[in-house]
């Protein structure tokens, strides 16, 4: 575990001194945060921008017959880093998360406690890297299994991400995010196919304040617990400020596969 960290702080490092070698920033781009929500902006930060987003906290509740799981998800952390004018570094990473499964017939409780995977992507956008008018990206990424149960996998996972966004009007905007992962196999023996569609209508309601709805529908191809999961979502966000925002939002099953509920506040910077 320590060597797995250590390549995940070198690649930090290395990020981050590009960052402050970067030329001179070009003119200021609207601040546009990747969260909240379940999809992907197309936009990027311009270069030498920094961009931390945090979930301060994220609960999410899942029945099952007589088995109810709660996890309680603090501090996961995104860092967006703005290299070129059309394209930037992107690390998250959760350093807590809690499960408590509660079995209603035997009245058993576990609690299983851990960190999560470490995230690295490179988003390159195509057209409009501010993210107006007609904007898509494309973000290819790694996951570095630093992390344990209940939030980390074990194991290397990659994949990539096609955000597109369209402004219909000065108030409304259509986004679409597709992805396509390669992860690891419940039982730890080999990888499979995921795969999910995000469509969202991004509504202006104020100078400041914006509110997202979203639908995803995602296909998990285990050998050993295939499911398709289909989820709606609504997001509020403010900017109190141009480098500042307040984020909540709200997740919930459309179906019987997809966790039923998940609330969640959080907040972003730019420096």
């Amino acid at each position: 575990m320590t060597n797995r960290r250590s390549i995940a702080g070198g690649a930090l490092a290395m990020l981050l001194a590009w960052c402050a070698a970067a030329p001179a920033r070009a003119q200021e781009r609207d601040y546009c945060a990747a969260r909240p929500g379940l999809g992907t902006p197309a936009c990027t930060m311009a270069p030498g921008r920094v961009s931390v987003e945090i979930a301060i906290a994220d609960w999410q509740r899942d029945d099952s017959g007589d088995v109810r799981d709660d996890l309680v998800t603090l501090a996961e952390t995104q860092l967006r880093i703005g290299l070129t004018e059309t394209s930037e570094a992107v690390i998250g990473w959760a350093p807590f998360g809690r499960q408590r499964t509660r079995n209603a017939a035997s009245g058993g409780v576990t609690r299983e406690s851990g960190v999560g995977d470490v995230y690295l992507g490179l988003q390159a956008n195509l057209a409009n890297p501010d993210g107006s008018g007609f904007s898509i990206a494309v973000q290819p990424f790694v996951t570095v299994p630093i992390g344990g149960a209940p939030l980390g996998v074990g194991d290397w996972g990659a994949g990539i991400l096609v955000p597109v966004s369209y402004d219909v009007s000065d108030a409304l905007k259509l986004e679409f995010t597709g992805e396509a992962n390669v992860v690891p196999d419940a039982d730890g023996h080999g990888r499979h196919a995921a795969y999910s569609g995000t469509v969202g209508l991004d509504v202006v309601l104020g100078e400041a304040v914006e509110t997202t709805i979203e639908v995803q529908g995602l296909r998990d191809r285990d050998p050993t617990q295939r499911a398709t999961q289909w989820l709606g979502a609504l997001s509020f966000d403010w900017k109190p400020t141009d480098d500042l925002q307040l984020d909540v939002g709200a997740n919930v099953a459309l179906d019987a596969d997809a966790p039923d509920a998940e609330i969640y506040v959080g907040i972003a910077r730019r420096f």
